[in-house]
């Protein structure tokens, strides 16, 4: 008897059965295979175990890392960027002589044309207020002349 005082009767449960869902197949495609002949065919290695029992195969050459290839010092990058700036600071440059010389030949134009001005004007004065040259009209001299009963004879 149970310690609740039931008797001992085996009670029948419902039997739950679970059968798994079964999984469609993978739909797999292979690459076709490509026969590939061996360089060369590797040597046949035999161990003998501890055991006595030998076991003969192929030997396994290691896989062997990829060669690092060596790095410049510096990155192309920095070069490209570098070579930019030299040829920028060379334009800035040549931009500079530009606006000198350009600066420069203004002032001498100006100073070309303020020296035409001061010689043309200075020429021009002394033509207007010069005393020499000939003026035009008659010349007298009053010394040799005659007055005739307030006639003049020249």
């Amino acid at each position: 008897m149970y310690p609740d005082n039931t008797p001992n009767v085996p009670v029948q449960r419902a039997v739950e059965v679970h059968q798994p869902t079964p999984l469609p197949p993978a739909v797999t495609v292979s690459a076709p295979v490509v026969p590939v002949q061996p360089d060369s065919v590797p040597a046949v290695a035999s161990v003998v175990l501890p055991d006595g029992r030998v076991v003969t195969g192929y030997a396994i050459n290691p896989a062997q890392p990829e060669p690092v290839v060596a790095k410049p010092p510096v990155s192309r990058t920095a070069v490209n960027v570098a070579l930019g700036g030299v040829g920028f600071l060379a334009v800035c440059g040549g931009l500079l002589l530009l606006t000198t010389f350009i600066t420069a030949l203004t002032a001498l134009i100006t100073q070309l044309i303020t020296l035409a001005a001061v010689v043309f004007g200075g020429w021009i004065a002394v033509q207007v207020f010069g005393a020499s040259g000939h003026k035009g009209g008659n010349t007298f001299n009053i010394r040799k002349a005659v007055f005739k009963r307030n006639h003049f004879n020249g």
